[in-house]
């Protein structure tokens, strides 16, 4: 006779903390932002989804054509945290060892020892991510989802806060290899960087058009705040209509009939559980950075394109029509009832 299953405890929620207490575990958020506004002008769209990043413990995938400032964004955020900052550029020739490391030989006493590689650092800028072939891109899965990397028979633990802040370029697709869906799931942002306003450009211009742009920066915080504040984070109070409303905005990615059924023969897969998850954990976040102790609807649909667009896989007949991931969320976003 087999015994049944006993259920599981119900594990108690955290106490949903004061607003003393987010505004104490926030202190740094303005000083971290008005440190990289010297350098970064605009882009505050940019700043604050590779501030959810790093409180959710993440990893961002930035797209938009050369010149947006990708790459000075990232520099400017780790100059301005006090962290290990590494930029690995990919190339079609990269080496999986290039990334996380490789066993060296000692021929004078036969022995191997590892020479770890630049993937150890807090925050790491894969820069055109989509130029390195499979097996380098295939190197990087385990380090972003374990948080680890094996090299030979040993497996090395990855520091913390680790953050692979990855760039792309959407226009010139010549020498570069798509990213692998599995891979694209573990990115919990895909972010466009879009051109900057007129305004914002006139400021650009006055600011960087000498030979010798002034872009140093200080750090004005640690590494060990940001990690302190994910705790806050994951208390922030989430109502159960918010997160019934968050899984049936998934649900309908994959099953958009009941809402839209002109998108059924557009979409060719949905988002996964996982992006469920970030999507809840994203909100909880932009509530943090607002200085809230619970999440608002408008959280979610802020951030849905954000963490969706990479997760909705369209069919040929999508791209036919011209339709984009970003068309397909925003219309199951304007469909769906809002609590």
């Amino acid at each position: 006779m087999t015994a049944s299953p006993t259920p599981a405890a119900d594990v108690p929620a955290p106490p949903i903390p004061d607003l003393e207490s987010i505004a104490a575990a926030a202190s740094w958020v303005n000083p971290l932002r008005s440190e990289i506004g010297r350098v970064l002008i605009g882009q505050d769209h940019l700043v604050d989804r590779l501030l959810i990043a790093l409180l959710t413990n993440s990893h961002v995938l930035l797209e938009g054509v050369p010149g947006l400032a990708k790459t000075l964004a990232v520099r400017t955020l780790a100059s301005s945290i006090q962290a290990k900052f590494q930029r690995i550029q990919f190339t079609p020739d990269l080496l999986p060892a290039d990334v996380i490391g490789t066993m060296v030989y000692h021929p004078k006493d036969g022995t191997f020892t590892p020479r770890l590689g630049p993937i150890f650092a807090n925050l790491v800028l894969a820069d055109e991510i989509n130029r390195a072939p499979a097996k380098v891109q295939s190197a990087l899965l385990e380090a972003m989802q374990e948080r680890q990397v094996t090299i030979g028979e040993n497996t090395y633990k990855l520091p913390d806060p680790f953050l692979v802040l990855a760039t792309q370029n959407p226009i010139d697709q010549e020498g570069t290899y798509t990213l692998p869906e599995a891979q694209l799931d573990r990115f919990l942002l895909k972010v466009r960087v879009d051109y900057p306003t007129p305004e914002e450009e006139r400021k650009v211009l006055d600011a960087m058009a000498t030979s010798a742009p002034k872009l140093d920066v200080s750090a004005v915080i640690d590494a060990k705040d940001i990690v302190s504040s994910r705790q806050i984070v994951n208390s922030i109070y989430m109502d159960e209509k918010i997160r019934d409303y968050i899984v049936a905005l998934i649900h309908s990615t994959r099953n958009p009939g009941p809402l839209a059924p002109h998108l059924k023969l557009l979409i060719r897969c949905g988002a996964s559980p996982r992006g469920t998850i970030n999507l809840a954990l994203a909100a909880k976040a932009a509530a943090f950075l607002e200085g809230r102790n619970y999440v608002t609807p408008q959280d979610v649909k802020a951030l849905a394109p954000d963490i969706l667009r990479h997760r909705v896989l369209l069919s040929y007949e999508a791209e036919a029509e011209g339709m984009t991931s970003d068309d397909v969320v925003r219309t199951l976003l304007d469909k769906l009832p809002v609590p």
